[in-house]
């Protein structure tokens, strides 16, 4: 039989196991819930998902990526971006039917890779637009147009970007892949995003 002193002492452990039970959930959730979240940032969203498989699956059709000679896009020189024998340069057919399929607010783009000439004989990469639904504010396609970050450092590593990103100056939840060679070098980048 259970005295009094001993029920007084069996009745202080149950809130005591409640805190620790309490202390330990925060211990372990909150970690995880900081590890979902950053993921979640780069985590691809299913409509870009859709759009960039069908801008990806519409180039392949054409052939393989390679680049051949130059074209004026925008007013600057770019390499020409070609899939098989059809160039991309300035060409909006592929880019308009993934936007309109994808949806209100959605647009792609066709960047192809440009080393760039700096001071002290010095090359940079940058990413040029040569074919595109986004539009500049006076109505014009953004051709011409160069990628900026963050997704510029994912693309020069040869990675994905997935995120949120302002484009011309409007933010976009966005999808970047880098577009590689039969020697599986990069030479571009495909791009979808919808307005946020």
């Amino acid at each position: 039989m259970l005295r009094a002193r001993e029920l007084i002492a069996v009745g202080a452990v149950k809130p005591i196991a409640k805190k620790v039970l309490v202390v330990l959930v925060i211990a372990i959730g909150f970690p995880v819930i900081l590890m979902l979240v950053a993921s979640a940032a780069t985590a691809q969203e299913a409509r870009t998902a859709a759009s960039m498989a069908a801008l990806k699956d519409k180039t392949a059709r054409l052939g393989a990526p390679k680049i051949e000679g130059i074209e004026e896009v925008g007013g600057r020189s770019a390499p020409a971006l070609y899939f098989g024998s059809t160039k991309m340069n300035n060409n909006f057919t592929i880019v308009d039917e993934v936007a309109t399929e994808g949806g209100p607010g959605m647009v792609a783009t066709l960047f192809v890779e440009a080393g760039v000439q700096q001071a002290r004989g010095t090359v940079s990469e940058e990413y040029i637009r040569v074919a595109t639904s986004v539009r500049l504010p006076d109505g014009r396609r953004a051709v011409g147009t160069v990628m900026g970050s963050p997704a510029l450092e994912s693309i020069k590593a040869g990675q994905p970007y997935h995120g949120e990103v302002e484009v011309l100056g409007t933010a976009y939840i966005t999808d970047y892949e880098p577009i590689k060679d039969a020697s599986d070098e990069t030479i571009g980048a495909y791009f979808v995003g919808y307005k946020k």
